[in-house]
């Protein structure tokens, strides 16, 4: 077999593929997990990236490169429920994969996909509780329906608890709950040699998104803090992320991205005053600039995330004004 070029092996039988995305982050990591000669487990996929012509035909290829193909794979889990993590898994579930995610991401994050009609009402209905105006909102539903062309979730996805041990391709690993960036974010701990395949928990170069939204927990910043030390007391060797390169001093990165957010709480601080804002003019605040639609939409949920944190904290208060909720010191 001739040297894979669209992936790399970066543990013992671990092996990245960069999946081109059209957002910022440019590319996903998907992981696939080779088993070594003599087991009888096949080939597993850790995340898949969304449908699109270009992300399909890379995962394919990538996967031709070891003589694969869809229908080869034994397993798919899926960290969270995100598109650039779940896109694929109904198309690659069809060709005979078992599709596999923490049962909180089923309860919570899975239904996203499922029950579009349902989740589309209860968006809006927060934005506009927020503050989000009606041409935004016009914006939105289009980028969402975009979106759930690319999003083919899978039809019978089976479940796993945080800390059950999982067998994927000969290994073994133990399911890690994080929640904070999704409700039902899961990592994959192989505890023989301290690889931790960490989705979308610690990125290099950015905080992973924390944000509020209408099927998501109220107070995800707390949750991911908690997450933050919980992910450090591992004491995993290595990182392998959803987005950007391996880490490998984990504490490091977990100290980072807590004092990115505690910073972020104070200034977000400062901007409250005893005036009454909504969530929508103190994210303009606290993201300024020019941002695309998907990026606005962000910067919205994480505004709202840490809000709720300082509420939770009696650092700020929350008040109804003709239907609208609002913030003050």
């Amino acid at each position: 077999m001739e040297r894979a070029t669209l992936s790399s092996e970066v543990a013992a039988g671990i092996h990245a593929i960069p999946v081109p995305i059209p957002y910022p982050f440019k590319y996903v990591n998907c992981y696939l997990l080779l088993p070594s000669p003599g087991t009888s487990d096949g080939p597993a996929l850790v995340d898949c990236a969304l449908d699109t012509p270009e992300a399909r035909s890379s995962l394919e290829a990538a996967l031709q490169e070891h003589g694969l193909g869809f229908g080869d794979l034994e397993r798919l889990v899926v960290t969270h429920h995100h598109p650039d993590h779940y896109g694929l898994a109904g198309l690659i579930e069809a060709h005979g994969a078992e599709v596999w995610m923490l049962d909180v991401e089923k309860a919570r994050g899975h239904i996203f996909w499922t029950q579009p009609e349902q989740m589309t009402e209860a968006g809006q209905a927060l934005f506009y509780r927020h503050g989000v105006t009606d041409e935004y909102l016009a914006d939105l539903g289009k980028e969402m329906a975009k979106t759930r062309s690319r999003v083919h979730p899978a039809q019978n996805p089976h479940t796993f608890t945080d800390g059950q041990s999982l067998m994927l391709a000969g290994m073994p690993f133990r399911a890690v709950w994080t929640p904070g960036h999704a409700d039902g974010h899961a990592m994959l701990l192989r505890e023989s040699d301290g690889v931790l395949l960490a989705g979308d928990q610690i990125l290099e170069r950015i905080s992973p998104n924390i944000g509020v939204w209408a099927y998501s927990y109220t107070n995800p910043l707390q949750l991911y803090f908690a997450s933050l030390e919980q992910t450090k007391a591992l004491g995993a060797a290595l990182a392998l992320p959803g987005h950007y390169r391996p880490i490998r001093d984990i504490a490091a990165r977990v100290a980072e991205l807590k004092a990115h957010h505690l910073e972020r709480l104070d200034f977000l601080s400062q901007l409250l005053s005893e005036q009454p804002q909504t969530c929508w003019q103190l994210s303009l605040g606290l993201f300024p600039g020019p941002l695309n639609l998907a990026q606005r939409r962000f910067a919205w949920s994480e505004t709202l995330a840490h809000l709720e944190y300082l509420v939770a904290e009696g650092r700020a208060r929350r008040l109804e004004l003709e239907g609208t909720i609002h913030y003050c010191r």
